[in-house]
């Protein structure tokens, strides 16, 4: 059992020592090797699960379908709104599978960065030829680690 523990707890201290940037980087990464597996062409459904697979594979914790809460006036409401992957509680993931991304693709991941109090999300469509082509980065009140040292504050 101690070397559960001792495994867990190395894990937490390599995947909490990973920059935001390192982390999407990561995220990026498996994204891309699902891609050029896969292609373009399948349901959301399934490059969700097969990312997922990837993360899990390179030790990360990725929650599929994550709620995302509302507050509103002082109520915590449950109105359907999900995250399609929460990667180590810090980045959320919101996969497409269409010819284009719209704005309120864009504006649908700013809203869970809001709701879950993160500050990076990415956007990928899955539905290009190039993977690359399809992944945004989307922000919210971000500031890197540098930002944070000169503050006197650790990293979220």
């Amino acid at each position: 059992m101690a070397q559960v523990e001792t495994l867990d707890a190395s894990r937490f201290r390599a995947v909490h020592s990973l920059t935001l940037d390192q982390l999407t980087r990561k995220i990026i990464g498996a994204a891309i090797q699902v891609h050029r597996t896969l292609g373009p062409g399948l349901l959301e459904s399934a490059y969700e699960a097969c990312l997922a697979h990837e993360l899990r594979q390179l030790g990360l914790l990725a929650e599929q379908q994550k709620a995302v809460p509302l507050v509103y006036d002082g109520v915590r409401l449950e109105c359907g709104f999900r995250a399609d992957l929460l990667v180590e509680g810090r980045v959320t993931v919101e996969l497409k599978c269409k010819e284009a991304l719209h704005p309120v693709d864009h504006a649908q991941v700013l809203s869970h960065l809001r709701l879950l109090g993160l500050q990076v999300g990415l956007l990928i469509n899955f539905h290009v030829v190039l993977l690359k082509d399809g992944i945004v980065r989307i922000v919210n009140n971000y500031r890197d680690d540098e930002e944070f040292a000169a503050a006197g504050k650790s990293k979220p």
